[in-house]
C-alpha cells in the first residue's frame, strides 16, 4: 500500500470510529487543546480482543474539581500506535469522541495491524498524555506457532488483598490474561477486610462506574493492564452475588433485576478493552461469548455461564442462590441449562469444527464434581456445573461424539486451584476420562477452609489437585506437546508475604486426557 492510500485509510478509519455506533459520539466542533490542571488518564490504559490484525485499546477520562466544566462536554481523544517500545516509529494514530454518556470512556478498534507483532501505544488528550501501553496481536490463522502463554486469574475481591499478582503478570512474558469473572465485588465483607470499598453496594449505573474506578485505580492491577492484552470473561459479582439470568437470591422482581443487570453490564462495557456494549435496544443483554484461534495450536472459546442460565436447582424459598442440594429431582431435568440453548448450540458447532490441535475451553467456573456424602445419597453445590449435571453431560458428549482429543477446560470462581479429570460420568472409574481441567484460585478472594476442603479431595477421585488456601494465578503454557499449568500462589491474605512461588504444577500430554503432575 502506498504511503498516500496508508494516510487516507487512516483518515477514513479514523472517521468510521468517530461514527460508529456503539461510540455514542455525536458531531464535536472544532476545539482548542485542553489544558489539564490534573492527569484525567488516573485509571491507566488495557488493550483486549487480541487478534491477528485487529485489537481493541481502552482508557478513561476522569475530572478533578479544578477540571469540572470538562466533565459536561464531548471531548476528542486521540491514540498513537508505535512499533518500538522507545515510541519513534508511529504506525498509526487515530482519534474517537467520547461523552458522559459513556462516562467518558474510550474504546479504539484498531485494524490493519501485523500478526504476532509487538505494539506500544498512548492516549492524548490536550495537553495531557497517558501512560504507555503495550500489546501484542494474535498470530496469523494458519501460523505454525511453537507456544502460547497464558495467565488464568479470577476473583479479585478488593477488600480482601493485594493485588501482588497482578504485579507478578505484568512483569510475565504472555501472549495475553484470561481472566475469568469477579473482576469488581458488589458485596463487603468485614471479617476479612485488610482495605475498604468506597460506597455503599452498587446497584445504579453510578454505583458500578464507582467501584470500577475504585478497583481500576490500583497500581499493580494497572500494570497488569498496560502489559498485556487481556480476554475477559464475567461472572456473577459484577452485578450481584449468585445471579442467575434475571433471578437474584432475594427474589427481585425479574423487571428490577434487569435494570440493575443493565447498569452493571453498561458499567462493565466502560470499564474494559471490549468491541461491543449492552445491545441497543435491550440494554440488559450483552453478547460477551467468543471464540479466538492462536495459530494452528489452539482454539481458545470464553463461555458466560451467567447471563442465560437456568436458575440454580431447589433453591431455598427464602434464600435463593447458590447451596448444597440433597435428593434434588431438578438437577437431573434435561431442559436446564448453564450456557442457554444459543450459545450451547454455538459452542458446539465450534468444538466439533475445530481442526486445531488443541481446544481450550474457558468458563468462569468448576466443571468437574465437588460433591460430597450425605445422609441420603451426595450433596451438590448448585451453583457450579454439578447443578447442571445434564448440560455438564451435553458438553463432555460433544467431545466424546466429534472424537475430539486434547479438550482443555480453565475456570475460576471457586478460589481453588483444581487439576482434575474430566468425564461423561465424573467419579467412575468405568467412565473413561475425555477431557481435562484446570482451575485457578483467586487473585484474592478468600477460600474454603481446609475442612471442607479435605472432605471435598477426599469424595472426588477425578480431583487430582484441590486447594484453596492459598490466592494466586496461574500460568498456562500451551506447546505442540503439552499444556502445562503453574499455579503461583501466595498466603492469604494476598499481600502478607512479597511474592509468589509454585504451589504444584500438572501438565496434559497431546493425546492423552487427564492432568498429570509434574
Amino acid at each position: 500500500m502506498h504511503r498516500r492510500q496508508f494516510n487516507q485509510h487512516l483518515q477514513r478509519s479514523a472517521i468510521a470510529l468517530a461514527l460508529s455506533p456503539w461510540m455514542n459520539a455525536i458531531a464535536a466542533t472544532a476545539e482548542k487543546p485542553r489544558a489539564w490542571h490534573i492527569n484525567p488518564f488516573a485509571l491507566g490504559v488495557a488493550s483486549g480482543r487480541p487478534r491477528a490484525e485487529s485489537m481493541v485499546l481502552w482508557t478513561r477520562l476522569l475530572f478533578s474539581d479544578e477540571d469540572r466544566a470538562a466533565a459536561t462536554e464531548t471531548l476528542r481523544v486521540q491514540v498513537e500506535v508505535f512499533a518500538d517500545a522507545a515510541l519513534k516509529r508511529r504506525v498509526q494514530k487515530a482519534q474517537a469522541l467520547t461523552n458522559d454518556a459513556r462516562a467518558h470512556s474510550v474504546h479504539v478498534h484498531l485494524q490493519n495491524l501485523q500478526p504476532s507483532t509487538d505494539y506500544w501505544y498512548r492516549f492524548r488528550q490536550g495537553d495531557a498524555l497517558s501512560s504507555v501501553g503495550h500489546t501484542r496481536t494474535a498470530p496469523a490463522p494458519n501460523a505454525d506457532v511453537q507456544e502460547l502463554r497464558v495467565a488464568l486469574s479470577s476473583c479479585q475481591h478488593y477488600e480482601q488483598g493485594q493485588y501482588i499478582a497482578h504485579a507478578e503478570i505484568a512483569k510475565q512474558k504472555l501472549d495475553f490474561v484470561l481472566f475469568m469473572g469477579d473482576y469488581i465485588y458488589e458485596s463487603s465483607n468485614s471479617q476479612y477486610a485488610i482495605r475498604k470499598h468506597n460506597g455503599e453496594e452498587p446497584k445504579t449505573l453510578q454505583q458500578y462506574r464507582d467501584r470500577y474506578e475504585q478497583y481500576k485505580r490500583d497500581p499493580m492491577l494497572q500494570a497488569a493492564h498496560a502489559a498485556h492484552p487481556w480476554v475477559l470473561m464475567w461472572d456473577d459479582h459484577e452485578v450481584v452475588n449468585d445471579y442467575a439470568n434475571d433471578q437474584d437470591r432475594q427474589y427481585t422482581d425479574p423487571k428490577q433485576m434487569l435494570l440493575r443487570r443493565a447498569a452493571a453490564y453498561q458499567a462493565y462495557f466502560e470499564h474494559q478493552p471490549l468491541l461491543l456494549g449492552p445491545d441497543v435496544n435491550t440494554p440488559a443483554n450483552m453478547r460477551l461469548y467468543d471464540q479466538l484461534s492462536w495459530g494452528r495450536l489452539a482454539d481458545v472459546w470464553t463461555l458466560d455461564c451467567r447471563q442465560y442460565r437456568s436458575a440454580q436447582a431447589c433453591r431455598d424459598p427464602v434464600r435463593g442462590g447458590g447451596r448444597m442440594v440433597v435428593q434434588c429431582d431438578e438437577l437431573n431435568d434435561p431442559n436446564r441449562t448453564m450456557l442457554g440453548n444459543a450459545q450451547e448450540r454455538w459452542l458446539t458447532e465450534g468444538l466439533s469444527q475445530s481442526k486445531r490441535q488443541w481446544k481450550l475451553v474457558a468458563q468462569a467456573t468448576q466443571i468437574s464434581s465437588t460433591s460430597v456424602p450425605a445422609p441420603v445419597g451426595r450433596s451438590y453445590w448448585n451453583d457450579a456445573w454439578d447443578g447442571y449435571p445434564e448440560a455438564r453431560k451435553r458438553l463432555l458428549q460433544t467431545v466424546v461424539d466429534a472424537k475430539l482429543k486434547n479438550v482443555v477446560t480453565l475456570g475460576g470462581d471457586v478460589h481453588c486451584n483444581v487439576a482434575a479429570n474430566l468425564r461423561l460420568e465424573p467419579n467412575n472409574p468405568q467412565s473413561p476420562t475425555v477431557a481435562s481441567e484446570f482451575v485457578t484460585t483467586s487473585i484474592t478472594s478468600r477460600g474454603l477452609g481446609e475442612k471442607p476442603s479435605a472432605l471435598i479431595r477426599e469424595s472426588n477421585a477425578d480431583l487430582l489437585h484441590y486447594r484453596s488456601d492459598e490466592r494466586g494465578y496461574s500460568l498456562i503454557t500451551v506447546t505442540p506437546e503439552d499444556v502445562r499449568c503453574d499455579f503461583r500462589t501466595t498466603k492469604f491474605p494476598a499481600g502478607s508475604e512479597a511474592s509468589l512461588k509454585t504451589q504444584a504444577s500438572y501438565v496434559v500430554k497431546s493425546g492423552k486426557a487427564g492432568p498429570q503432575a509434574v
